[in-house]
């Protein structure tokens, strides 16, 4: 009789099953077994969880970044863990990054305003401020994000992307590689044009070091139909007019992965590249084989979790928001006072000034040219500002001072459009209605307002 041999069981002080608690949590885990998804808080914190995979089957930025971190904070110090997901289609910018110079806010829901006050369609891309360092990035249905979380101590910048790199070779975009900027790039295949650059940006990554901990995460510009409309989101208007501390992002060419695949036979398939990059995880970290059968097959079934003696495997998504680590960490993301007012310092001017002296564009001549405006921001907040239309001097110095008593201290994502109109009537009875709307509509038109 040929014996079917069964994957490793937890540890245990009987043959095949094992009770452990948490808190007031009690989990039997048996061979390979399966699990209810309101057990991952517990399975993902176990000190035997050595190796863990998880395929998101949420598209929400807020909800996958807060099990990413909770995973960072929770899962055991010398445990391996690979998460991957694809996002509704957002902007995601650096913790010390800042979004009006990075984003056009104008492209993306307005988070500014109500519901039902605005412009705003639920299918507009979103702004997310992430936890990690880097740069903005776009993302959406064609874009695959992959988490890795390590140990500190063997981790290097490279060793994830190369993984990867390895993944996509396997799917046959083998003229991929990784470059000296740690981020993934597909070279040019055929007769080269001198005017076309040598090699586009596929994958960029960004990094968050703990005192124990190492994550790394990137992503992967698999097949996204918006990779030619980048710049609508990335582009903002105010660039020529805003001088900022913080980390300014590096801008690239890019390309689809899917662009090598144009004249195969067989479709261009994302759900084979999360296979491959789960295989050559597992031979980086030498995981069970079982682990990675029950990943790879996760995305096909219902919601559900499956571990074995070292790992855990399966999907994750919304209905983990109800763990409280994840919820609070969901809220924080969400919050305005997040994604704005962790904003590093910086100005903006319509006139050159001594920190940044920069020649601007002309303004509008639907505005006095003697308009000047100028901002001062502090996590922001309007710390300094000199707003003014007149030609005169003295007049222009008290315009000043009557709107930066209207300004200062207030708080610039709380400023849309109609503020904008009240706060500038400020500048007295040289300004009539018609150029107080032209300038409120100038700053909007800047600064991603309605």
């Amino acid at each position: 009789m040929l014996l079917l041999r069964r994957g490793p069981c937890l540890r245990s002080s009987s043959l095949t099953t094992r009770q452990y608690v948490s808190g007031l949590s009690t989990v039997f885990a048996r061979c390979n077994s399966s699990f209810a998804t309101n057990d991952f808080a517990l399975l993902a914190s176990r000190e035997s969880s050595r190796n863990q995979i998880y395929q998101s089957l949420s598209s929400d930025p807020y909800v996958n970044l807060s099990i990413e971190h909770f995973l960072l904070e929770n899962a055991p110090s010398d445990s391996n863990i690979l998460f991957l997901y694809i996002n509704r289609p957002c902007v995601v910018i650096g913790r010390n990054q800042n979004p009006w110079l990075e984003t056009n806010l104008r492209a993306l829901y307005n988070d500014r305003v109500k519901d039902g006050e605005q412009r705003n369609d639920e299918e507009d891309a979103v702004y997310v401020r992430r936890r990690s360092g880097g740069g903005a990035v776009f993302h959406d249905e064609g874009n695959l994000n992959y988490s890795v979380i390590s140990p500190r101590t063997t981790f290097t910048r490279n060793k994830h992307a190369e993984m990867v790199v390895r993944a996509l070779h396997r799917t046959g975009a083998t003229n991929t590689s990784v470059n000296d900027r740690h981020d993934i790039v597909i070279s040019n295949e055929g007769p080269i044009d001198p005017s076309e650059p040598q090699t586009r940006k596929i994958s960029g990554s960004a990094f968050k070091l703990t005192r124990f901990r190492a994550l790394h995460h990137g992503t992967c510009l698999l097949d996204s139909p918006n990779i030619n409309d980048l710049g609508a989101f990335l582009r903002s208007p105010a660039r020529g007019y805003i001088q900022a501390k913080g980390v300014e992002s590096v801008r690239s060419p890019v390309a689809n992965v899917s662009s090598v695949f144009a004249d195969a036979l067989a479709p261009f398939s994302i759900q084979a590249v999360i296979a491959n990059i789960m295989e050559e995880f597992a031979q980086l970290y030498k995981v069970n084989p079982d682990a990675v059968r029950r990943g790879q097959r996760a995305h096909a079934n219902d919601p559900e979790l499956f571990a074995g003696d070292d790992w855990v495997a399966g999907t994750v998504g919304d209905f983990q928001t109800s763990e409280p680590e994840i919820r609070k960490g969901l809220d924080e993301l969400r919050s305005l006072e997040w994604k704005y007012t962790q904003t590093p310092q910086f100005t903006f001017s319509t006139f050159p000034i001594e920190e940044d002296p920069r020649e601007r564009e002309p303004l509008p001549s639907s505005l006095p040219p003697s308009t000047r405006v100028f901002l001062r921001l502090k996590h922001g907040a309007i710390i300094e500002s000199q707003v003014s239309i007149s030609s005169d001097p003295s007049v222009a110095s008290e315009q000043a001072i009557q709107v930066h008593q209207a300004l200062n201290g207030r708080k610039l994502h709380e400023i849309q459009i109609p503020q904008w109109n009240k706060i500038l009537r400020n500048l007295g009875a040289e300004a009539d209605a018609n150029i107080v709307q032209e300038l409120s509509r100038f700053i909007g038109s800047k600064l991603g307002c309605d």
